[in-house]
């Protein structure tokens, strides 16, 4: 038997609900219904683009209507909102293609004709994606456009509601507009404040401003009239009909005339929304210091003058100009660095599209940097999504990053320094920031770092300045983290390198340090916190010293880890790093600082056990010329089970952890040894063992004194 034949498969065609294709279309390009108004002016802006390229080759073509504008009109009482070009027009068939193909770019169809005809199409049009139309449903259920192009005499009517499938286009009989395009929008109930002329006015000059054809706005304003004040005029006629019953007309003189007054009225007209020029489209030879300060003043909001200016065109692959400012100051929100500065305006095309993008432009450390960014390969309608996605975007943020550094370095190299402090004072975090989050600009950056030092006064230093007056038996550049300058002087891990004229950076903020620590290392030279262990000062007559030191002092160093314990010192050695002090506590080399301890103690979101992994171990170091290590050297050579030497140890721990630093974990029993101490005094009528160079009292007691009165 015959196998059955396989049925014929059948062809469908997909079906589409064209007023859900649209609502798709629109509602996911556009979240922010403020836009509406920025494409159609980028719309009509092509239109007047596309009929001055046509006149630079015939010049009839603008025929009566040469002036090329655009116009801005609302109607409150109608609902309506009206947008009217003189540019190129449309016809019939046009109306077809363009607006009743949805996502169909008459920008696009305009520059192919053009490289078909073998003319150059660089006439800087705007829109090439051909749904910018179609935001105008974002605000208006009903859409009417009025068309009439040079090509087709008839003027069209082009209309369409925002839930319907279809549009109608017929012959339009009113009032002729002679060449271009008006687009009225019937707004819908919930965007009636489109219809108030200073809310228009406030969208163009933020989106729309820096377009090159006039935008003439129906607007409203207060205009002073001269008119006669007649309360004042009678007052005055009465008074000179008075003096002249009294003293006849010869002595009142002539009738006074009437006396004016300044009324302030109301008057509607078209009135210019887009003043500025955008400074950045011209050639930066061409524009002078002045006119950079006024457009940083105007467009910023700023009220002083920049630090530093850069004005630059990209060509090649891809094409943008920008223009970045360094502000005369900090702006008063700088403290959240996590907070969206605003700082970078980003426009296609001399469009503003958005102020929201500054970290796809600019890294977080330089969200101070103010500035201008026109590409001219981006499209109007760009996301976050398709800026992080875009590799025109990468391209575009390594150039103002390195453009930034370079204004920012340019500032530094100025022989005026109080330029570079002021910079300093307000935007110094942000390059220690940077230190800390850019790598490969780590190097850059530390040349633009300040910091106090021991030898820098008042001011502050940069690190090639130390290293240029680093001592020659110097191999790194020393610093040490202190809550203020004062502590770090006083601090006794650099009483030695101050004796010896060796400097030290003193860092004072709490990112310092972090900073450094990921630096690592300028001009070859390491950094080296000398508040940490095995400290190299460079001087080999000091390092024998200690050697000898270490001998003497080994059983007393083996004495005093075990009297305190080894849960809270490591070890006990000789230090090379004290004069005045008898001990400190220093940290490990591969663990926190005191500081840093501190710092992140003091963090609300802190990890315990980052903490306690972190933890530098600590070393106690013993300064053997001091009289009290000298004295307690005394009392442990005698007796090791002395209890004044174990208490005298257990106190010294604990003054050295104030004075290193750090917290003494039990604060009562640290008070409980200093009153101790105290009634020991007390007891002794003043005179202690401790106050001993170590002489003839050797017992451990206190030294009789005979008392004196005097009187």
């Amino acid at each position: 038997r015959a196998a059955a034949a396989a049925p014929e498969a059948e062809t469908f065609e997909y079906k589409a609900e064209v007023n859900r294709l649209m609502d798709l279309i629109v509602n996911s390009l556009y979240s922010n219904k403020d836009v509406f108004l920025r494409e159609l002016v980028s719309n009509a802006s092509d239109a007047l683009d596309k009929i001055r390229f046509q006149s630079v080759m015939d010049a009839s073509v603008l025929g009566e209507t040469a002036d090329l504008e655009i116009r801005v009109k609302a109607d409150a009482d109608a609902k309506t909102l009206t947008i009217t070009d003189t540019g190129i027009g449309m016809g019939r068939e046009e109306l077809v293609s363009s607006l009743g193909t949805i996502a169909n770019s008459g920008t696009r169809g305009f520059l192919e004709a053009l490289e078909a005809q073998g003319k150059d199409g660089d006439s800087n049009l705007i829109g090439q994606f051909g749904v910018g139309f179609y935001s105008a449903f974002l605000v208006a259920d009903r859409v009417s456009v009025v068309t009439k192009s040079n090509d087709d005499g008839t003027q069209w009517r082009w209309e369409s509601a925002v839930d319907s499938a279809s549009y109608t286009i017929e012959e339009d009989t009113s009032d002729s507009l002679g060449r271009g395009t008006s687009i009225v929008l019937h707004l819908k109930d919930d965007c009636l404040d489109y219809a108030d002329a200073e809310k228009l006015s406030t969208l163009l000059k933020q989106y729309s401003e820096f377009i090159s054809f006039p935008i003439m706005l129906w607007k409203s304003e207060s205009v002073p009239k001269e008119v006669e004040d007649n309360e004042a005029t009678q007052k005055k006629l009465d008074e000179w009909e008075a003096k002249k019953a009294e003293e006849g007309e010869e002595k009142a003189g002539d009738k006074p005339g009437p006396v004016m007054k300044t009324d302030w009225q109301t008057e509607w007209d078209w009135r210019k929304s887009n003043e500025s020029k955008p400074l950045w489209v011209r050639s930066s030879s061409e524009v002078e210091k002045a006119e950079y300060d006024e457009f940083f003043k105007a467009t910023f909001k700023e009220f002083l003058e920049p630090l530093a200016y850069n004005h630059f065109n990209v060509e090649g692959q891809i094409e943008f100009k920008a223009l970045l400012y360094v502000p005369g100051m900090a702006p008063f929100e700088q403290q959240d660095m996590l907070k969206r500065s605003k700082s970078m305006k980003l426009f296609v095309k001399r469009v503003f599209i958005s102020d929201e993008f500054d970290e796809d432009l600019m890294p977080r450390y330089l969200n101070f940097v103010k500035g201008i960014v026109d590409s001219n390969d981006l499209p109007l309608n760009v996301s976050r999504e398709i800026l992080q996605e875009s590799k025109v975007v990468r391209i575009i943020k390594r150039r103002l990053l390195a453009k930034s550094l370079d204004m920012i370095a340019e500032i530094a190299n100025r022989e005026d320094k109080a330029d570079y402090d002021k910079f300093w004072e307000a935007f110094g975090r942000n390059m220690k920031l940077g230190v800390i989050e850019d790598k490969d600009n780590a190097e850059k950056l530390g040349k633009l770092l300040r910091f106090t030092s021991s030898k820098s006064g008042e001011g502050t230093i940069s690190l090639a300045e130390y290293v240029e007056r680093m001592k020659d038996s110097q191999s790194g550049i020393y610093f040490l983290a202190a809550d203020s300058k004062a502590a770090a002087a006083r601090a006794p891990f650099v009483e030695r390198l101050i004796k010896r004229d060796i400097e030290v950076l003193y860092l004072l903020e709490p990112i310092d340090e972090v900073a450094l620590t990921n630096l690592a290392k300028f001009d070859e030279k390491e950094f080296v916190d000398v508040s940490k262990e095995d400290v190299d000062t460079g001087d080999e007559e000091d390092a024998a010293q200690a050697e000898k030191d270490a001998e003497e002092f080994e059983d007393l160093c083996k004495w005093l880890s075990a009297a305190i314990g080894s849960e809270k010192v490591e070890k006990v050695v000789v230090s090379r790093r004290l004069e005045d002090s008898p001990c400190i506590l220093v940290t490990s080399k591969f663990g926190w600082s005191a500081n840093m301890e501190r710092i992140m103690k003091a963090q609300a979101m802190g990890d315990n056990r980052a903490m306690d992994y972190m933890k530098g171990r600590k070393i106690m170091e013993i300064n053997p010329r001091h009289p009290v290590v000298e004295r307690l050297n005394g009392l442990v050579k005698k007796d090791v089970n002395d209890t004044q030497a174990t208490a005298m140890a257990e106190l010294m721990f604990d003054t050295a952890l104030m004075t290193s630093g750090f917290q003494p974990e039990d604060i009562n029993k640290f008070a409980e040894r200093i009153y101790g101490s105290m009634a020991d005094i007390a007891s002794t009528g003043g005179s202690t063992s401790s106050g001993s160079k170590g002489g003839d009292n050797t017992d451990g007691g206190a030294a009789k004194v005979d008392a004196e009165i005097v009187d």
